[in-house]
């Protein structure tokens, strides 16, 4: 069997259609190959700066590489605050709670659940927008429809390492004194109308999840110019302490450790590195696919002084030309030890609690419905290979050929 990081055997002359293990072929992966596997930064200046927390013995409660991550994002990102969380969904909870929303407030669906869960924890009603078909982002015109007496305010989301319509939002937002927040999970790195990604609505969250660009293992922060909200957030993430036995409001354990920070400053170090190579996969996908019928490759142009990250590989499948679903390419490719992923499926409203609480919510979400059965996403990141994307292309590729026989296997 060949190692997962050798070259694809090459196939006959006129043909690059592998053998597939659905009709029972050896795996073309050894190792299995991961959506969002994480990007390693350099180990000695990581383990230099986790040296340096053990002979402080200053492991949790803003220490200095905690403050010192924090002073880092302010001046990539342009902002005057950013508060540094354990996690992106604690921070999008206190980012929340700080902004004081209530009632109901307008999400998409089509989103990592906790971005709706984040409002239902604190039982503030999530109602579901549609999006934009190309984009997946939150659709402007879909938000008006949804705005009753009980909205309070906007959650924006970037999705796949894009900005959404930031002016757009926040136009509607001062039009109808909503508040806005921006969840920038997949957003390190990326600028909207030349303007890093962190400055918009009252705030905007971040994730430092491992599978992002940048990571801390586990971690978060929010980003906002709001003096005021910035103070809030930082009572609200330890248990509202104003100082030394001085509680003054009520607030949550939602500190990031030093060991997180360092693993954070590191990663952010190398930002440039994996977003040059995110780029460089996304073009190797772009020419794998350019002849494969039926794979539409996320690629809509950004505007002029736009910049993505390029941390996800987006695919939609179009069954009428494949011949296969988006589930049966996952299942093709899942023989291959190629871990695909459905994003965002099956949307936030057909997830518990709110497929209960909202049944008809699909009715007003068609685009919603009809990108999340097409979707899919693959690896990428500094653990791909150029050679692991043209084998992965060619496996699409005979599995389209033989639509007929693969879908006929996949049944047995």
């Amino acid at each position: 069997m060949p190692s997962p990081n050798s070259s694809p055997t090459p196939a006959p002359t006129g043909s690059r259609r592998p053998p597939l293990a659905v009709l029972g072929a050896p795996p073309a992966f050894a190792e299995p190959l991961h959506v969002g596997r994480p990007n390693i930064p350099d180990r000695a200046r990581l383990l230099a700066r986790i040296e340096s927390i053990l002979d402080r013995r200053w492991l949790t409660n803003d220490g200095p590489l905690v403050q010192e991550l924090e002073q880092t994002l302010c001046r990539r990102l342009g902002v005057r605050h950013v508060v540094a969380m354990c996690n992106g969904t604690t921070a999008l909870e206190i980012a929340i709670r700080a902004l004081g929303l209530t009632g109901e407030v307008i999400v998409p669906s089509f989103t990592f659940v906790a971005t709706a869960h984040a409002l239902m924890w604190q039982e503030i009603t999530p109602v579901f927008a549609d999006i934009e078909p190309r984009r997946h982002h939150l659709d402007p015109a879909q938000i008006e429809r949804m705005i009753t007496p009980r909205t309070t305010g906007i959650i924006g989301v970037h999705l796949w390492g894009r900005p959404c319509d930031v002016a757009a939002i926040e136009e509607i937002g001062r039009r109808r004194g909503l508040k806005i927040l921006f969840d920038a999970a997949h957003a390190i790195g990326c600028t909207d109308r030349g303007r890093p990604i962190g400055s918009g609505g009252a705030a905007e969250v971040f994730s430092f999840h491992a599978t992002k660009c940048v990571n801390a293992f586990e971690g978060g922060a929010v980003a906002t110019n709001d003096d005021r909200l910035a103070d809030k957030m930082r009572l609200m993430r330890n248990f509202g302490f104003a100082g030394y036995d001085n509680v003054v409001y009520v607030g949550i354990n939602g500190k990031m450790s030093e060991v997180s920070a360092a693993m954070g400053l590191t990663s952010l170090e190398d930002l440039e590195q994996v977003v040059a190579r995110n780029q460089a996969n996304f073009e190797a996908y772009r020419r794998a696919f350019a002849e494969i019928p039926g794979l539409r490759l996320l690629d809509e142009p950004l505007g002029p002084d736009d910049a993505s990250n390029y941390q996800y590989v987006v695919v939609q499948i179009d069954e009428r030309a494949t011949g296969l679903t988006r589930d049966e390419l996952v299942a093709v490719l899942k023989a291959e030890n190629v871990l695909a992923r459905r994003y965002f499926y099956p949307g936030c409203h057909r997830m518990e609690p709110y497929r209960s609480r909202f049944p008809q919510a699909g009715l007003v979400l068609p685009v919603t419905e009809r990108v999340a059965a097409e979707v899919l996403v693959l690896p990428t990141g500094t653990g791909v290979s150029g050679a692991e994307i043209d084998r992965i292309a060619g496996i699409l590729q005979a599995a389209i050929e033989r639509a007929g026989e693969v879908r006929a296997a996949l049944a047995l």
